[in-house]
């Protein structure tokens, strides 16, 4: 799982952005995040996302992305864990966990930027994260289907 995850996020990486705004990506890695909680158990979905995060910035060569992606990553995990957990739903863990991500990046941006000019820029991310979400979702639910 953690495989497939970073090559998707490779992949990902190497395309050009589907939006005119800069930071908004598919996050087709977190398919895997999700497949891998509902199929895995929390634990090993977690070893799947810093596998993931760790190795995505190590093979992109960007590592600077590595504390944007942590700090983005480990809160949408929280997110969708206790999203599934209480709602019971992959779609709907998927639209808390972009979110709870851009929340993360975001956090980082102003903590390492040192000003809080760039939180303007959250409710764009958010509604980017809703959309983006509702996709990996969707995807997340079919590839569910299929193994279980």
């Amino acid at each position: 799982m953690a495989a497939a995850a970073l090559i998707i996020f490779i992949i990902e990486a190497q395309l050009p952005l589907p939006f005119p705004i800069p930071g908004i990506k598919l996050g087709l890695a977190n398919v895997i995040t999700l497949t891998s909680i509902v199929w895995l158990g929390k634990k090993d979905a977690l070893a799947v996302l810093l596998l993931r995060i760790v190795l995505g910035s190590i093979f992109t060569g960007n590592m600077i992305t590595l504390v944007y992606s942590a700090v983005g990553g480990l809160i949408a995990y929280a997110a969708m864990l206790a999203a599934v957990a209480i709602l019971k739903n992959i779609v709907a863990a998927s639209v808390v966990g972009a979110m709870g991500h851009n929340i993360g990046q975001i956090a980082a941006a102003a903590v390492i930027s040192h000003t809080v000019q760039i939180l303007y820029y959250l409710p764009i991310l958010i509604i980017s994260g809703v959309l983006t979400g509702l996709f990996t979702g969707i995807v997340a639910a079919a590839v569910l289907r299929r193994l279980m």
